[in-house]
């Protein structure tokens, strides 16, 4: 523990001093222990030698810094400067500023540029042009090469403690303040002093409120201008990701902003955020098409797929057209191979997609969308001739077959129910991530004569424009999805405006077949999918239970239900609870909590590594949270820690614990750890697409506007061998009334439909 000096507690304002050695540096947190030669202090020191501690980058030895904070004396380590604010200290004189310039710090700089810029500027031409770098504008016959060279090196020299400096009134912490640097570099300086609101979409941890308190510090308050066309930015952006509409009526967005901005006295006119509407979109920052406004990026994606699937349908009079006796000697051939005889919708299905150019194939649990899938591509490659072997094809060739699906675990499900490789569509794509973008799109197109995309629902319209670009007119596509699961995380609703435009061949299978009818899980599903909660709900089934409890008991249920399958052998691989919310008794971070108690306890001899308020062990379940296609996983992904290591163990002298996604073992450091969280429970949009031999799901008045139909219909399908259901009655109920989310804002539909028919005319 640190205590203060207590006769000087809090006096000493600064300490200067040069740097004698980094006795500690943590990279991750910018934690600093260092010892310091005292040039300088506001008060005596018993010695000329004083340890600093405290969050700061990087610190030069032998370099002179001046710091700002307060002495503390440690019980164990003695008298310590704790470091609140600091600055490298630099000449105040003309000729020491002659100097320092012309030095090697500053490369292409001489004596006599620097006595030039020292001669216009004067003695505080540091700060100058640390300040706004435009007046180096001033200094004659400097080129502009020069002067941004010389910029450049001043702020990489000081930048990050002017920036430190600068922040630190307005209450930023090193870290966030290290961020923002390490985001913005030379530029972050220039951000703060003229357009902070620009930190709010590139740094985790600024929201509106605080960049606010930025502008308002460099006079952008009120009804300024820039301030109403941030607010209209940060609503715009924040509701469509939040509710995922593709864009939101003027009328709503005024409202939106008008709330956001307006406080006491100062209050928005819906006049001024209209007049900023308007300069927004003439900057093309927003697009405005009628009553609608847009993101730009949403309103290029929507047009995008609208250009995308016109030139694919309109793609038929290109394709092979087969007698419909070679059809159904293809497809009688498959049925013997299989053993099985197809219904008269799945032959539908399978002769429609043969001779489409674009198709989509929907249907619930147990409905045959997997066995027509199969149909398809068996019979596509005998019509086609390709070979549905891999190991035919050269390095070089392409496959006939694409298979994929938006999440790892979904396209590994639709690769074993096929035999067939399948990928994620990032990975198809070839997504670099951060900005890297995508390898794939108009101009570099996929190759290959079939694509089969499947869980479509789970696909946003960004995703969706950036995969149908990328599809050549000589590809014939297959859609599949279930229309009544879950829209996408992101914006849009790609699937359903699809099948509202009427303008893509579609066929629905909705009978329950033989190997299905069985299952009282998959009857389950379509009975509340209907709106229906059963008789039987209560009554135990071979493959589903049901145990009553309130929202205090869910967790003791839970873990009992837990406790009895793991005494039958299975483990938590086997196992998945479902929650729809995080926070609270039947949230996802406490069920998360006491799960990880029982499947994967402390014991003596575990290795674990600590992150935020919990722990990671070995063995423990975990969910990647991002995309990371450097190392081949993705958002969704379930794995475990298979390995931990500390950091006097590995050459990189870091913690590091090693997850292995079904085979693929990626490795860890602390600063990624946030990439990461446990999965004995997760929530339901993390599970689509996803199947577990045993579910168990919660359902409780206090998951409150969570109790959806659809929410509820998407976990129960997540079941594969038993569904575990606990909660309350009056709760099921109330899910199963309540159809679901509203329909998002989109034009898609229509302007599918317009533009399909107007081409078709």
């Amino acid at each position: 523990m640190i205590e203060e000096i207590p006769v000087q507690a809090d006096s000493v304002a600064y300490i200067k001093g040069e740097v004698n050695h980094i006795i500690f540096h943590n990279p991750e947190n910018f934690y600093t222990v260092a010892s310091l030669h005292v040039i300088q202090s506001s008060e005596e020191l018993p010695e000329k030698s004083i340890t600093i501690v405290g969050l700061l980058p990087t610190l030069e030895p032998h370099e002179v810094y001046l710091f700002e904070g307060v002495l503390h004396d440690h019980r164990r380590f003695g008298l310590q400067f704790q470091v609140h604010t600091f600055q490298r200290d630099i000449p105040r004189t003309m000729q020491g500023i002659i100097h320092f310039l012309s030095s090697d710090r500053f490369p292409g700089i001489g004596k006599k540029t620097a006595a030039q810029v020292v001669k216009t500027l004067g003695e505080n031409a540091i700060q100058q042009i640390l300040a706004d770098r435009r007046v180096l504008e001033e200094v004659p016959k400097l080129p502009a090469e020069k002067a941004d060279q010389l910029y450049s090196s001043l702020m990489e020299y000081q930048g990050i403690e002017q920036l430190i400096t600068e922040l630190a009134k307005h209450g930023f912490g090193v870290e966030l303040t290290m961020k923002i640097y390490q985001t913005f570099k030379d530029e972050a300086l220039e951000i703060i002093r003229t357009n902070p609101y620009k930190l709010i979409h590139h740094i985790e941890g600024i929201g509106f409120k605080r960049a606010d308190l930025l502008g308002e510090a460099i006079g952008l308050s009120g009804n300024h201008p820039e301030r109403i066309q941030a607010g209209c930015l940060f609503s715009l952006h924040e509701i469509c990701m939040q509710e995922g509409h593709v864009f939101l009526y003027k009328e709503d967005l005024c409202r939106e902003v008008i709330s956001l901005l307006s406080a006491g006295s100062e209050q928005i006119t819906k006049d001024e955020v209209e007049t900023e509407i308007l300069h927004l979109d003439e900057e093309d920052k927003i697009m405005i098409d009628g009553d609608a406004v847009y993101l730009a990026s949403l309103y290029f994606a929507e047009k995008g797929i609208v250009t995308s699937i016109n030139r694919i349908i309109k793609n038929k009079e290109k394709m092979d057209d087969y007698p419909e006796s070679e059809f159904l000697k293809a497809l009688g051939a498959l049925e013997e191979k299989l053993n099985i005889e197809y219904a008269p919708t799945q032959k539908e299905a399978i002769q429609t997609a043969i001779s489409s150019p674009f198709m989509i194939l929907t249907g619930g649990p147990g409905t045959g969308k997997t066995t027509v899938i199969k149909g398809i591509v068996e019979v596509f490659a005998a019509l086609h001739g390709h070979s549905l072997e891999p190991t035919d094809y050269k390095r070089d060739e392409p496959f006939p077959v694409l298979l994929v699906a938006p999440t790892g675990r979904a396209a590994k499900r639709m690769g074993e129910a096929t035999g067939l490789p399948a990928t994620t569509i990032h990975r198809l794509l070839g997504w670099k991530g951060g900005n890297g973008g995508f390898e794939k799109d108009e101009d570099q197109q996929l190759e290959g004569s079939l694509l089969i995309v499947d869980e479509v629902s789970m696909v946003d319209i960004w995703l969706a424009n950036q995969l149908f670009k990328s599809i050549p007119n000589t590809m014939q596509v297959l859609l599949v999805g279930d229309q009544d699961q879950l829209p996408s995380v992101g914006p849009g609703q790609v699937l359903r405006d699809f099948l509202d435009s009427s303008v893509i061949p579609t066929i629905a299978l909705t009978e329950i077949y033989r190997q299905a009818q069985g299952s009282s899980i998959i009857k389950l599903a379509h009975a509340i999918n209907r709106g229906e909660v059963p008789e039987d709900l209560k009554t135990p089934q071979p493959d589903r239970s049901f145990f009553p409890c309130s929202q205090m008991q869910v967790q003791e249920v839970i873990e009992k239900v837990c406790s009895n399958a793991i005494q039958k052998g299975y483990s938590a691989k086997d196992i998945q609870v479902l929650a729809p919310m995080y926070r609270g008794t039947a949230g996802i971070e406490q069920l998360n909590e006491r799960l990880q108690h029982l499947f994967n306890p402390k014991v003596e001899g575990k290795r674990e590594l600590l992150f935020g308020d919990g722990a990671f062990r070995t063995g423990d379940m975990v969910l990647q949270l991002v995309n990371n296609p450097e190392e081949q996983v993705y958002n969704g992904d379930r794995g475990e820690i298979v390995s931990i290591f500390y950091a006097k163990e590995n050459t990189e002298k870091k913690d590091q614990l090693v997850v292995s996604f079904d085979g693929i073992e990626v490795v860890y450091e602390k600063k990624d750890f946030n990439q990461l969280t446990h999965a004995y429970c997760t929530s339901i949009h993390k599970a689509q697409g996803s199947e577990f031999p045993i579910v168990i799901l919660p359902v409780v008045m206090g998951y409150h506007r969570m109790l959806r139909r659809n929410l509820i219909y998407t976990g129960i399908t997540r079941a594969k061998k038993f569904l575990i259901l606990c909660g309350e009655m009056s709760a099921w109920q109330r899910a199963t009334e309540h159809q679901g989310d509203e329909l998002r804002n989109s034009s898609l539909a229509n302007k599918l439909k317009q533009t399909v028919m107007e081409t078709a005319d």
